[in-house]
């Protein structure tokens, strides 16, 4: 029962930091959609975009690894960083060479400046304490309530405000800076052990080793979650792209959320009991039945209400994602669920089974993203998202079912 208490507990907590943060970011994008337009949104699209795809592509998957490993991580907390250090640089460097490219293959040279502004984003990330995993890892999810709340009300903050004073997408990423900053500085006044420049080729070879899954995974996850956004992006043009994201955000947000909150906590839960199969199958079909629970109300609510909510909160202008709101609301709902699975899997260090999932994923997404967006806009797009998210159900709960019953 002590790990159930320990999870409850967690769940608390985090459930707390994302409910918090949550209504903090639907509160800034009720702001922002009122202060900026669709296209300013479509232009930070396509700069998140990139970024999204670097960041997934460079993926190192040490914070997974560090949760994962049994011992002390102190020994490899010298290595983690610096490998992010130079991550961070080889990102921000393929930004600024990518971003004529990019900006042409979207028809948009507006795009430019903030491609160059967004570079700085992963050159400063890379400076951040690597042991902040700890807060997750040792289930500290009190002091990983405060440290993010922090962080995230900081950029909240300054993303509004300089919202109101430049009328610009630029003061969406001006705010990532600023909660960039905030996190390297608290990551080294606050967590312990601090990082020194001292690289370990044996350790970072074993990161790597264990990591190359969950790399793969991250970008088939990416390509999952934004092969649609591409999409209307190119085939639109840049204020759809900002429209669709605005609806597949607020559709999912308050959805997955939940979801995410309780796989962060089952993750190292689970790390602990995978040697239990039958401590294991309990807490799985708890946690799966409660994320059940949870998400699907959320779902029918934004489905019901999905057009006096858009009016209130976003305004007449936004009217347009209704319909494709509604169908992702379906498609937040079956990510969350799917999401406590991919924690268990990752848990007992079977990475390739979300790589696999996912993978499924992008082929339904893939066959149909094209002929859809073509023929219902938006819409299509929405349609496509959903029809990978169902197709991949059935793997999913085979390896489930593999981890769960069968020996070996």
């Amino acid at each position: 029962m002590g790990y159930f208490k320990d999870t409850i507990k967690g769940i608390s907590w985090m459930g707390a930091l994302r409910g918090t943060t949550r209504a903090i970011a639907f509160i800034k994008i009720g702001f922002l959609a009122r202060i900026l337009s669709p296209f300013e949104f479509g232009l930070f699209g396509i700069a998140s975009l990139v970024l999204a795809f670097l960041e997934i592509l460079t993926e190192t998957g040490i914070n997974a690894f560090l949760v994962q490993e049994e011992s002390d991580i102190k020994e490899y907390i010298n290595s983690a960083w610096i490998v992010s250090l130079v991550r961070g640089f080889l990102i921000a460097f393929l930004i600024l060479i990518l971003a004529i490219p990019v900006s042409t293959f979207f028809n948009s040279p507006e795009s430019i400046r903030l491609l160059f502004l967004i570079s700085t984003v992963p050159f400063l990330r890379g400076f951040i304490n690597p042991a902040v995993v700890n807060f997750q890892k040792k289930l500290q999810f009190n002091k990983e309530f405060n440290f993010r709340l922090t962080i995230f009300t900081f950029d909240a903050i300054v993303t509004i405000f300089l919202a109101i004073l430049l009328k610009s997408a630029e003061s969406l990423v001006w705010g990532m800076i600023a909660g960039s900053l905030l996190e390297i500085i608290l990551s080294w006044l606050l967590v312990r052990p601090l990082p020194r420049f001292n690289i370990e080729s044996v350790k970072v070879k074993k990161v790597f080793q264990r990591g190359k899954w969950i790399t793969l995974a991250g970008i088939f996850d990416y390509l999952f979650h934004n092969i649609d956004d591409a999409l209307v992006g190119r085939l639109i043009n840049t204020t759809s792209l900002g429209l669709y994201q605005i609806a597949y955000k607020i559709s999912t947000l308050p959805i997955t959320e939940g979801g995410e909150v309780v796989s962060k906590v089952v993750f190292p839960v689970y790390t602990r009991i995978y040697g239990d199969r039958e401590r294991l199958r309990t807490a799985y079909f708890k946690v799966l039945g409660s994320i059940t629970l949870v998400t699907i109300p959320f779902g029918l609510f934004l489905i019901i209400f999905a057009e006096p909510f858009v009016l209130l909160f976003l305004g007449s202008k936004w009217l347009e994602i209704i319909p494709a709101l509604k169908v992702l609301s379906v498609f937040g709902v079956v990510r969350a669920i799917s999401g406590s699975t991919s924690a268990l899997f990752l848990a007992i260090k079977k990475q390739e089974y979300i790589t696999l999932v996912t993978f499924v994923s992008i082929a339904g997404l893939s066959m149909t993203a094209l002929p859809l967006i073509s023929r219902f806009g938006m819409l299509g797009a929405a349609y496509a998202s959903l029809i990978g998210a169902f197709v991949s159900i059935p793997v999913m709960f085979h390896f489930a079912r593999k981890v769960l019953y069968e020996k070996g």
